[in-house]
Parts: structure tokens; C-alpha cells; sequence
């Protein structure tokens, strides 16, 4: 504990490293050497604890990285705001709704071309019709939508 009171920055964190290498130490079946046992105890223990000093400070840095990224990035975003989720959520209910008011084919090629990006000829192969027809049934779902989207503004 001494060790880590010396290096970390408070006494919660010390006492929660001491518990970690005590974890370690409880759950490795055999030292450094292998089987034969450690040599030097003292020296494996101090150097388990400089590894988990040290892992800790990467994990902390990775950390401290990544919240600056998110602080920095949080500028070109807007704060989310519950009656624009609220809204988010009912849009989505209503171009759900528009989609089961379609043909079966209809909706799945749309939205195996829209959402799982397949490309028309794909979509032809797979139903065993043209191109064309394709064209058509993704026509038909975005006209569809399109009409529901606007009635409901």
C-alpha cells in the first residue's frame, strides 16, 4: 500500500490498486519462473505493482483522450433536448407505420436496398424479376413515405 501511496493520486486509488494486486496475486497459479515458484517474492510483487501502476496511467491517459475528443466534438453537435427526442421518436413511429402499409415485396426491397445497401441487380436476382421492377417497388415505397411524411406535418 505504501508503494502506491507514493505514486497515486489519492488514497481511495492506493487502496483500490493494493486490492488489484492482491487479486492478481490470489489468481496467478505460479510466478515468473514457472512452475519452480518465484524466486524473489519481493521483487515479483514490486514489479506486478509497477505493471499495474503503469496500466493504470495508459487506461487514464486513453481516458483523459477520449473525453477531450468528445468535449471538442460537443461544439458541432446540439444538445439533445427531450422534446426534440420526443419528436425524433414519433417520426420514426409514423415512417414505421408507413412501411408496414406496404406490399410485402415492396417493403422488403426497399429496405434491403435502402438499408442493407444492396444494389438493384442484387434485389432482381434475389426476387427473380427485372431491374425494372426493382426501380418500381423502391418507386412505389419512397412515393408511399413520401406522401405519409408530408400529411402528417
Amino acid at each position: 500500500m505504501a508503494f502506491f501511496m507514493r505514486r497515486a493520486a489519492s488514497h481511495s486509488d492506493a487502496e483500490d490498486m493494493t486490492q488489484e494486486l492482491f487479486a492478481k496475486l490470489a489468481t496467478a497459479q505460479s510466478g515468473p519462473t514457472g512452475a519452480g515458484g518465484v524466486d524473489n517474492a519481493d521483487a515479483y510483487i514490486f514489479q506486478m505493482a509497477a505493471n499495474l501502476l503503469r496500466d493504470r496511467g495508459r487506461r487514464e491517459r486513453v481516458r483523459a483522450n477520449y473525453r477531450a475528443s468528445v468535449h471538442a466534438g460537443a461544439g458541432d453537435l446540439e444538445p439533445l433536448d427531450p422534446a426534440r427526442v420526443l419528436l425524433g421518436r414519433e417520426s420514426l413511429g409514423e415512417v414505421s407505420d408507413a412501411l408496414r402499409e406496404l406490399p410485402d415485396r415492396t417493403r422488403a426491397i426497399f429496405l434491403l436496398f435502402r438499408l442493407e445497401g444492396m444494389k438493384q441487380s442484387e434485389l432482381a436476382a434475389l426476387y427473380g424479376v427485372s431491374v425494372s421492377a426493382v426501380q418500381k417497388h423502391i418507386l412505389k415505397a419512397m412515393t408511399h413515405l413520401t406522401r405519409r411524411v408530408r400529411a402528417g406535418e
